[in-house]
């Protein structure tokens, strides 16, 4: 298997560094049932993925449903980070959470990837940290999401060869992943 070139570092053992998170957080991923519509269900999943949205937040975000809901219809649930993205509709869907007190990226994207998990990484702090040179601070709460995941997509396109050979690995042991996700724990083995 390929190793995985990342900023700065190097994952000589992709699959096994994947492997050691799929088994220790028992993760798997699989297409969202209601793929189009996102309610306090969505958030309060978000929270046992660790996002920790309170509860004024989550009456906050749900005031933005029709935004959200309007946007998660205009992109296909098996859009990919790996093929064609529809910037301009993930842009607004992202916009769709500006100004929520308490709302980051990091909340926002632990709510939505299940939604879409082939194209919005898990922009925490720690993916963020790795993107820092992507971001651009004074550009609205949209634009700069945007910029943190097109860069995130620049290093899954580097590496899309050695990130799919994982996700086959892993598929043969039915721990399903996508190429997002597993980018986003390599991420995390060269923070840790």
């Amino acid at each position: 298997m390929k190793p995985v070139l990342l900023r700065g570092a190097v994952v000589e053992d992709p699959l096994g560094v994947v492997l050691g998170y799929v088994d220790a957080w028992s993760l798997s991923e699989s297409l969202d049932e209601r793929p189009t519509t996102f309610g306090e269900s969505d958030l309060r999943r978000a929270n046992r993925a660790g996002a920790r949205i309170s509860a004024a937040e989550i009456a906050a975000v749900l005031e933005r449903r029709r935004a959200i809901e309007r946007e998660l219809r205009a992109i296909d649930p098996v859009a990919s980070l790996t093929g064609s993205v529809p910037w301009e509709h993930l842009r607004r869907l992202f916009d769709a959470f500006a100004g929520v007190r308490g709302v980051g990226f990091s909340k926002m994207t632990k709510a939505l990837h299940p939604k879409r998990p082939a194209l919005i990484p898990m922009l925490d702090s720690v993916v963020q940290g790795y993107l820092a040179d992507d971001d651009v601070p004074d550009a609205p709460f949209g634009e700069r999401a945007v910029a943190l995941t097109r860069g995130y997509k620049r290093d899954l396109d580097g590496n899309l060869a050695a990130v799919r050979a994982v996700r086959r690995e892993l598929a043969k042991r039915d721990r399903p992943l996508t190429e997002v996700r597993i980018l986003d724990l390599l991420v995390w083995s060269i923070a840790a």
